[in-house]
């Protein structure tokens, strides 16, 4: 018996540290296991929309899948997916050909899918799931002007419409399969003019401001606006069939069910109820899967968006990424400043490399930033908002040690003080007032500029008129526009405080004790 009971412990005892050990394996591993699957969308109705049927998909499969809406071009979508950011997004075969593989010809037409995984899989990516629908360019008119001009090509455009007015997307304008290739195939003397957001151009189109646009062929506007696509009679635009593009280790198995289920006449319904009726992305996705989704609900007042439940956690995402840049700006602006002024032959390269880094724009700035680091969302968006505020508080920290009578750095180191010593008593304390004039220019700056952080998936109260602009609904963009504008307004007041309580402290009288 007592050797039974001796080996009963020692088997115990012997069991523990297989128990702590799986025990920790499965603390480790149950993360790992929860992880969902990042699922992507672009910044238009159609992408918001197939972005929340794949979330959904999934989700009703019991595979746990977060949305991650709007985060921008094709190209942000592409390197995010590349660097295992995102998992899955919807694309078309279109642009997977011209734009990411930077190919002339297009799939062959009798094996789409196998001839775009070939050219795919040494990026680590694979298209998969044909969802049935082919979502082209085109070019549109308001029926009206194309009636009297005698235009229903493109050909026709050409030679008939030199004084038109287009409003063409930034993307289109920019990629391969764009602007630029279609007017060298049709000889177009049209210049493309400035770039106009897709959310906004039938609008701009309805209210004669703009007299072309660049279209999608399932857009929800097609139903319902007098306008006249034109005909593609050369066959420049290839196939834009909707797939989803993933990372090659996704398994594509539980999508396969969405295959072929959204002919475009069901795709413009989709985009329609988002779009034109106002519905959630999330409950016209459930709707068309068949799911229970809540009644239908107007959009409200500009007060219910903006008081909306979202609010709280748009703002505390908004001022971390200010915060947070403003501290980073701080901490490397004022060093900058400060050997600037000590070292003379310093300042001009410094005030101009931040100079330059102010003027550049704000997206292309967030591209390089995700492929420098190789990610989306907050550190590309906070090292963008960091760069942005480097100028006014270097300018202000030279400027205000600049402003320091030299008498009395003079008298300070004739008294024995060090150079540090003077700096930290003297210099600093008195060019403070100009200096914390740049911090607050920075702060109320970047509480503006955050709201660029929405197209990279950082959140923020950007998300709100990112939306908006998808779906055209200038309620919603307002409700992000304007808590924005009344932070950037506290922000200020709040600098203004700061600064009277610090000249008040270095005015108030030093006493001595006899």
């Amino acid at each position: 018996m007592q050797v039974d009971a001796s080996s009963g412990r020692q088997a115990r005892r012997g069991s523990w540290p297989a128990r702590v050990a799986a025990l920790l394996l499965a603390l480790l591993a149950g993360p790992l296991a929860a992880a969902p699957l990042v699922v992507g969308s672009k910044r238009f109705t159609e992408s918001y929309l197939l972005g929340e049927i794949v979330t959904q998909t999934l989700a009703a499969q019991g595979i746990a899948a977060e949305h991650r809406q709007g985060l921008g071009n094709t190209a942000i979508l592409a390197a995010a997916l590349r660097e295992g950011q995102i998992d899955i997004y919807p694309e078309y075969t279109g642009t997977i050909v011209r734009e990411l593989l930077r190919r002339d010809a297009p799939a062959d037409a009798q094996a789409p899918l196998a001839q775009l995984n070939a050219w795919l899989a040494p990026l680590g990516l694979k298209a998969a799931v044909p969802l049935g629908f082919n979502n082209s360019y085109a070019l549109a008119m308001r029926e009206a002007d194309a009636a009297r001009l005698g235009i229903a090509t493109i050909s026709d455009l050409a030679a008939k419409a030199a004084a038109l007015k287009p409003g063409l997307s930034h993307e289109f304008i920019a990629r391969a399969d764009g602007w630029p290739a279609l007017q060298r195939a049709y000889g177009l003397k049209l210049a493309p003019g400035a770039g106009l957001d897709h959310g906004l151009a039938y609008a701009a189109l309805a209210g004669g401001q703009v007299d072309l646009i660049d279209v999608y062929t399932t857009d929800a506007q097609l139903a319902r606006q007098p306008v006249r696509v034109l005909r593609d009679d050369r066959g420049f635009f290839p196939r834009y069939d909707a797939v989803l593009l993933m990372r090659t280790a996704v398994d594509a198995q539980p999508l396969q069910g969405l295959a072929g289920r959204l002919p475009e006449a069901a795709m413009i319904r989709l985009n329609a109820a988002a779009e034109l009726d106002g519905r959630p992305f999330a409950d016209v996705a459930r709707g068309f899967l068949g799911q229970a989704a809540p009644a239908a609900a107007p959009r409200g007042g500009l007060l219910a968006r903006l008081l909306a439940p979202d609010l709280p956690g748009l703002l505390a995402q908004h001022l971390a990424l200010v915060l947070a840049s403003l501290l980073l700006a701080v901490a490397v602006a004022v060093p900058l400043g400060i050997a600037a002024h000590r070292l003379p032959r310093l300042a001009a390269p410094v005030m101009a490399a931040v100079g330059l880094l102010q003027t550049l724009p704000s997206l292309a700035l967030l591209a390089f930033l995700i492929a420098l680091v190789g990610r989306i969302g907050f550190v590309p968006a906070l090292l963008a908002l960091f760069v942005y505020a480097l100028l006014p508080v270097v300018r202000n920290t030279h400027a205000g040690l600049q402003g320091v009578p030299a008498g009395l750095v003079q008298a300070a180191q004739a008294l024995g003080l060090t150079r540090g010593q003077t700096l930290r008593a003297i210099e600093l304390p008195l060019a403070l007032p100009t200096l914390m004039a740049g911090v607050k220019t920075a702060a109320v700056t970047n509480v503006g500029t955050a709201t660029v952080a929405a197209f990279v998936g950082a959140g923020g109260l950007g998300e709100r008129i990112v939306a908006g602009l998808a779906v055209n609904d200038s309620a919603l963009m307002l409700a992000g526009a304007l808590p924005a504008a009344l932070l950037a307004v506290l922000v200020q007041l709040l600098f203004d405080l700061l600064e009277r309580a610090a000249g008040r402290h270095h005015n108030r009288p030093q006493t001595t004790r006899g």
